[in-house]
């Protein structure tokens, strides 16, 4: 049995450079960059400095 996957990419900006990402457990959204051999990747924060939550789909 296949194990499902707990991240969700659910956005793409340009080649594949900027990139939202969306943990299905707690719906915290992250923001992914890469350029050439360097990436990060950050939690998107809201005004309050909480993080952004989407709705989690099952």
């Amino acid at each position: 049995m296949a194990k499902e996957k707990r991240f969700e990419k659910v956005y793409t900006q340009g080649m594949g450079t900027v990139e939202i990402w969306v943990d299905k457990e707690t719906g915290v959204q992250y923001l992914c960059r890469q350029s050439g051999y360097a990436g990060g990747m950050t939690v998107l924060l809201d005004r309050d400095g909480k993080p952004l939550i989407a709705s989690v789909r099952s």
